[in-house]
């Protein structure tokens, strides 16, 4: 579905990434962690099409993006953080915008709007960012594209939208289709991704699904003294992540997970690429 291959991207201050490698596959949904700054937002630029690498070759549903192909562009979608929409409603902004996509269906869009409470017909500067926010999202997913990358979609949401944006991105999800979702609010993705990516210092931590990482990893309340792999005192305790040797079950705990590969990258690296071979 996705694969960076050697890939190296710089602006004006420097290299962002020098010999990237991450392979994405089909019918998963993917949460893409880092710190602010990490590259999360021009990785998923690299994989539309919209920044070009320096070196190296990106493959994206069998196409290369740098060429703009209208059957490659047709059959993703990037949701950005920051967007401008034009003076229309949402029902004039999917006659404009939908013809672009084969499998835009009007009426999942107004499905969507109803569950995101967000209307159809109140003009867009009208709108709140968080509601703004929500249309996107909503035209997006109408779109009904293989890809769907979306960057920070949970800024400007509150508790009630996030939760309906979780319910309503698990009710779309099929084997056929790939969504990547960037967010440095870790939180944000609980229950609902099933394979982590973490971005740090231009360089890729970990790439797992969910199961391989609760089977190596144990994310418990520690005893005084216990070593792990991440530590933290939190008021119900010490809780960290340490290995799985117990073979024992354990809830992920997405932030602890992201604490672990940033505080401790070298072991975390070691953990996971011996599980692959």
């Amino acid at each position: 579905m996705i694969r960076f291959e050697n890939v190296s991207f710089g602006y004006r201050n420097g290299w962002l990434f020098r010999g990237l490698n991450l392979e994405l596959r089909r019918g998963a949904i993917y949460g893409l962690l880092g710190k602010n700054g990490a590259g999360k937002s021009t990785l998923l630029k690299l994989a539309a099409g919209l920044l070009f690498p320096n070196t190296g070759e990106i493959s994206v549903l069998g196409r290369t993006p740098k060429r703009r192909e209208p059957t490659f562009l047709s059959r993703i979608f990037l949701v950005p953080e920051e967007f401008d929409l034009p003076r229309m409603n949402m029902r004039e902004y999917a006659r404009v915008y939908g013809c672009f996509y084969p499998d835009f269906s009007g009426g999942q869009l107004a499905e969507l709007m109803r569950e995101l409470e967000v209307s159809e017909t109140q003009p867009f500067q009208q709108m709140s960012l968080g509601q703004k926010k929500k249309a996107c999202i909503a035209f997006a997913i109408a779109c009904r594209t293989p890809l769907l990358l979306m960057d920070e979609p949970t800024n400007g949401l509150d508790i009630p939208s996030k939760s309906a944006f979780r319910r309503v991105v698990a009710s779309v999800m099929n084997e056929n289709r790939t969504i990547v979702i960037s967010t440095h609010q870790v939180r944000d993705l609980d229950r609902l991704i099933d394979s982590v990516v973490v971005l740090d210092e231009s360089e890729i931590l970990l790439n797992a699904t969910t199961e391989e990482i609760t089977r190596r990893l144990q994310f418990v309340r520690l005893e005084e003294g216990e070593q792990a792999l991440y530590a933290e005192e939190t008021i119900h305790g010490r809780w960290g992540v340490r290995p799985n040797e117990s073979g024992a079950d354990s809830p992920l705990d997405m932030e602890l997970l992201f604490n672990a590969a940033i505080a401790n990258r070298e072991a975390m690296k070691n953990l996971f690429n011996r599980s692959e071979r």
